[in-house]
């Protein structure tokens, strides 16, 4: 099986992607998957047009070393990070969702609100009672900024 896969070059190249590809998954770093980007392209000509080993040495480096540099920032900002910070996207999941407070929270003081059955740090510019539902305004940190709800 390994003499097929030798004797045939698309197949060295296609499998040596995909073992890359694999390796991404454990090494961090994301490098690894543009060298599998560029075996499988070097599958892609070996199977179209069969150049000699040299040929394909050079074709799996250069579209290997062009797709590092051309992509990897691009799907980085893309897939690994998002289109905006992960702060904004916990953000939003705080501000504006109601929350109930756990103590008395007096401005300058902080106290306990529970949120999505979660219990958080909370301050606030207003006088708040315990058992009062309050509005998040924002989050800072692990502390929740509140106001109370109006009633």
């Amino acid at each position: 099986m390994i003499d097929f896969i030798v004797s045939r070059p698309e197949l060295f190249w296609f499998f040596l992607g995909l073992l890359l590809l694999l390796l991404e998954l454990i090494i961090p770093g994301f490098v690894i998957f543009f060298f599998g980007i560029g075996a499988w392209m070097t599958s892609l000509l070996c199977l179209l047009f069969n150049p000699g080993f040299e040929l394909q040495i050079l074709i799996f480096l250069i579209t290997s070393v062009i797709s590092l540099i051309a992509f990897r920032r691009l799907i980085q900002k893309k897939i690994l990070y998002g289109k905006s910070d992960n702060s904004d996207l916990v953000e939003d999941e705080f501000t504006g969702r109601e929350a109930r407070a756990l103590t008395d929270i007096k401005p300058g003081k902080k106290g306990k609100v529970e949120f999505k059955g979660t219990v958080w740090s909370a301050e606030s510019d207003s006088e708040i009672f315990e058992g009062d539902i309050v509005m998040i305004e924002r989050k800072e940190n692990f502390n929740l900024i509140v106001t109370p709800k109006n009633k």
